[in-house]
Parts: C-alpha cells; sequence; structure tokens
C-alpha cells in the first residue's frame, strides 16, 4: 500500500518530480493529466498550492499562460528558480489558497490543485472562489488523499486507525491534513455551481491513495 504521507509536491521531494506532465497523485503518471486537464497551450491556468512548482512548470512547458498560489515563500521561491533554469515563465504568488480576491472574475479556463486541499478544513468556501475565478463550462481539476487511505495506519496496511468520514486533521502544527470524504467533496462542489463529470479513484492495492474529481462551472 502507498504511504499517503510521504507524497508531497513541496520542498526538496516536490523539487525531483516530472516537469514533462502534471503528476495528480503518488500512483498516477504521464497520461491522465492530458485525459483531464485537456490542451492547455494558450490556455490561462490556475494551480492552488502549487509546492516547488513542478505542475505549474510542466503546463506552462506545454504552452499555458500559468498563475500559482502558494502558501511557503521558499515553495515561491523554488518555483521561480526552477521556471527560470526550465526556460519558462510561473506567475508565483505566496498567499493563503483560500484568499483568492486579487485575482480577477471570469479569468481562467482551468484551476488545478493536486492534494492542497487536504490542508484546507473550508473547502465549500474555496470551491465557491474558485466558480467566481473560472470561465463558464471550465473545469476544476483536483486530486486528495483518498478518505480510505486515511484511515489505515501507513506503518502497517491491515490496521484501521480511524473512521471513515472523521473530522479530526491528522498532522501537527502548520502540517495538518483534513479527512474529505468522497460525498462531501461532491456536495460542496455541487453547492458552489460545479457539475462533477469525473470521479477517478486509484487502484493500488487494497486501499486507493488519491481520489481525483474534475468538475465544470455552471451558472453565472
Amino acid at each position: 500500500m502507498q504511504d499517503w504521507s510521504r507524497y508531497t509536491t513541496a520542498g526538496p521531494i516536490g523539487a525531483s518530480r516530472p516537469v514533462d506532465y502534471v503528476e495528480l497523485g503518488p500512483s498516477h503518471t504521464d497520461g491522465l493529466d492530458r485525459k483531464l486537464l485537456g490542451d492547455v497551450n494558450g490556455l490561462r491556468v490556475l494551480e492552488l498550492g502549487c509546492g516547488a512548482g513542478r505542475s505549474s512548470i510542466a503546463m506552462a512547458r506545454q504552452g499555458a499562460r500559468v498563475v500559482a498560489v502558494e502558501p511557503d515563500q521558499i515553495e515561491v521561491d523554488r518555483v521561480r528558480a526552477a521556471a527560470e533554469i526550465a526556460e519558462v515563465h510561473v506567475e508565483a504568488h505566496q498567499g493563503d489558497i483560500a484568499q483568492l480576491a486579487f485575482l480577477p472574475a471570469d479569468s481562467f479556463d482551468v484551476i488545478l490543485a493536486v492534494h492542497s486541499l487536504a490542508a484546507t478544513e473550508n473547502i465549500g468556501r474555496l470551491f465557491r472562489q474558485a466558480h467566481r475565478l473560472l470561465r463558464i463550462d471550465r473545469p476544476i481539476v483536483l486530486s486528495l488523499p483518498h478518505p480510505t487511505a486515511l484511515m489505515i495506519d501507513p506503518a502497517n496496511s491491515t490496521k484501521v486507525v480511524r473512521d471513515y468520514g472523521g473530522s479530526a486533521p491528522l498532522g501537527e502544527a502548520n502540517n495538518l491534513t483534513y479527512p474529505h470524504t468522497i460525498g462531501d467533496v461532491f456536495t460542496q462542489l455541487t453547492r458552489a455551481n460545479f457539475r462533477v463529470d469525473t470521479l477517478i479513484e486509484s487502484p493500488v492495492g487494497a486501499v486507493p491513495d488519491t481520489v481525483i474529481f474534475r468538475a465544470r462551472k455552471t451558472g453565472s
């Protein structure tokens, strides 16, 4: 079983991730990103919680105009340095991914969040902001630790240590993971006027490690 807790897009580990495709989770390789994101060439894309920025750089290399928002200034510096080395432009901002008022409405074609929303307790509020930022019928693609994976002891895949749907966060201090059930994510997306058109659960061993949603903006 994949140890979900070791998957990160941040820091030195995140900096070693690929830059030729968007890795949506620890068990997802090249191809799925293109299926869900489509051709991003010429599109304006927002990545929420970009970590070391490998996904942002991958999309910029494919011709996207990328804006990235990341809470950690150290990671923002990493993104800018890595983008310069890759000879692409990523507009990286330090800030809370749930505080997006500085970005104009109806200005993005795609929003991407790779495991980053696990650090957000109020995902409904974030989805409402994402709805404001997206153009009509354009998608948000997000991946999260699968809620069943969060039930399992990473050191012992046969031991269940949490109830499904338990709301208490995992981790400590500034490194918290909030469990979000599939039903709750679906409901919050619907309430924010998104239409979910894709849901993928990664089949890794007995317990999937990642769940992926694609949802399109409806309404105005």
